[in-house]
């Protein structure tokens, strides 16, 4: 296949583009106003009572230290999924520079100049918007300079809560291992920020007395943002989906199910560590998920059946360097105990034990191991030390930790764990790169994302499992040197799933019948 060019990635994905900057400079302006009309009161305040200064400085800065996607995670028991806790966060976000640089500005006033106007009889309020603000305003305006720049990046992460923005194309283009996707979501986002930082910056140039024009200004731009923002998060779907950022590019994902069934049900793109909770809350109909994991026990969610089979065979397996296996050559004997010892039940359950009943990946590791009579208390660890990759969800955690025990109590060689790596491409670069030894990886993945298969190779080789891991195993050898080792046992592929009650009530089995129940 002939590598696609960024221009025509973006020449074909152009109306995406288009609604994820406007989705982005929406976010970004309301928050940032709403910034500005929440901070520079407090600056006032705080420059007048300063013994609150220590206090409301510090609150301030303490939240902007609370890392984005803590901040968006905390945000959504409050605000549920969507626009507004990523406003929320927004808005938190780009308080501190505000606050701070209007205190600075008002406090760093001339005080001789302040004793002048008293003397000329103005009052607090005259002194205020009469010499105060007019002196400071170059300040204050640095400060939301600070702020709009901030916010244009930390926005990137607001697809995590459906919320939309640029951050779709460059989280979907890291899971995907696309490159052109990456460019496209980062590019215009570095952009938006060094062109909003230059606009504001003509404010700084501008008399006072014509900035004051503006502010009455401001609350109409505001209703029209907030306005555009809230009627284009309508939908008229009679399911509300969520896709995470991955499945939307994924042939065996959305794009397949606009191909294969004709199914378009325009979703939110959202974060799979929310979404499964999401859709048992009803703020979700229809989401993409995991074949075994342990949410869809946990919110008792229905997986809808594949009848015209899009999803291939995703079977795990370690995979490595040829190289690796040359310098620990105790290693594949040693994972190969693992082999078979999996079913789809057995790894559902693991996940379920993690995801529901918050047991630790370490606890459930060792808990597998003794069940099946495979756990050896770990040796001295002095024959060279291993380096396990993982992606960024529970299942790989769990492999992880079952690896590493097994590795320190059947071999001498010590192990060192690198996890939540992020998605597929942050993972297999590092292995490429040597940074670790090994992940678990997934043999659909391999075939789609990875290998970058034709459809008639997809076609040929996905009719069962066996087939599909022959295939990778042999193209990752012959592309990068490296194998596959033997699969686990379970099949962890992509789903579609509802609310099991919603699903009964709807009459909704497979994915077919879906596509009739929304034509």
């Amino acid at each position: 296949m002939t590598q696609q060019s960024l221009w025509q990635f973006v020449s074909e994905q152009h109306e995406k583009l288009l609604a994820q900057i406007t989705q982005h400079l929406e976010l970004t302006f309301l928050s940032l106003l709403l910034a500005i009309i929440v901070g520079l009161p407090l600056g006032v305040l705080i420059a007048r009572k300063r013994k609150l200064s220590g206090s409301v400085l510090g609150v301030a800065g303490i939240l902007q230290t609370i890392p984005s996607i803590a901040l968006l995670g905390f945000m959504i028991p409050a605000f549920g999924i969507g626009a507004t806790p990523a406003i929320v966060a927004l808005l938190i976000y780009a308080l501190l520079p505000i606050i701070r640089n209007t205190y600075t500005g008002i406090t760093g006033v001339n005080p001789a100049v302040i004793e002048a106007a008293k003397a000329m009889g103005m009052n607090r309020k005259q002194l205020l918007f009469k010499v105060e603000l007019p002196l400071a305003m170059p300040v204050i305006i640095a400060g939301i300079r600070t702020a709009a720049v901030i916010n244009v990046g930390v926005a990137t992460l607001a697809s995590f809560v459906a919320a939309g923005g640029l951050g779709e194309f460059i989280f979907g283009g890291i899971s995907l291992n696309n490159t052109n996707m990456i460019l496209a979501g980062a590019i215009p986002a570095a952009l938006l920020a060094v062109l909003l930082d230059k606009l504001i910056a003509v404010f700084q140039k501008i008399k006072y007395q014509d900035i004051r024009k503006f502010w009455y200004i401001f609350p109409v731009i505001f209703m029209i943002i907030g306005a555009g923002y809230w009627f284009n998060s309508k939908s008229d779907n009679k399911l509300q989906a969520g896709f995470t950022p991955e499945f939307m590019g994924r042939q065996d994902g959305d794009l397949g199910l606009r191909s294969v069934y004709g199914l378009n049900v325009n979703p939110k793109v959202v974060n799979d560590a929310i979404m499964y909770k999401a859709a048992y809350e009803g703020e979700l109909d229809l989401i993409s998920g995991y074949s075994t994991d342990g949410r869809i026990k946990a919110f008792d969610l229905y997986v809808l059946v594949d009848d015209k089979k899009i999803f291939p065979p995703y079977f795990a397996a370690p995979i490595m360097k040829t190289k690796t296996l040359q310098k620990f050559p105790e290693l594949e004997k040693t994972l190969d105990l693992l082999a078979g010892k999996f079913n789809d039940s057995i790894m559902t359950d693991l996940n379920y034990q993690s995801d529901y009943l918050n047991k630790t990946p370490e606890k459930i590791a060792k808990d597998f191991l003794i069940k099946n009579k495979l756990y050896k208390i770990p040796q001295n660890g002095n024959s060279g030390t291993v380096r396990i990759g993982s992606k960024i969800f529970g299942e790989q955690y769990i492999l992880t930790e079952i690896y590493k025990m097994l590795i320190e109590g059947y071999t001498n060689y010590k192990v060192e764990t690198k996890t939540g790596l992020g998605g597929t491409k942050i993972c297999f670069d590092a292995l490429m790169n040597d940074a670790i030894d090994f992940y678990p990886e997934y043999t659909g993945t391999g075939l789609l994302v990875l290998l970058k298969a034709d459809q008639n190779i997809i076609s040929r080789v996905s009719k069962n499992a066996e087939s599909t891991y022959d295939y990778v195993n042999s193209e990752f050898q012959k592309q990068y040197g490296i194998e596959w080792l033997q699969p686990l046992g379970f099949n962890n592929s992509y789903a579609l799933m509802m609310r099991k009650k919603q699903s009964e009530q709807l009459k909704i089995k497979t994915i077919s019948d879906l596509k009739r129940y929304l034509d």
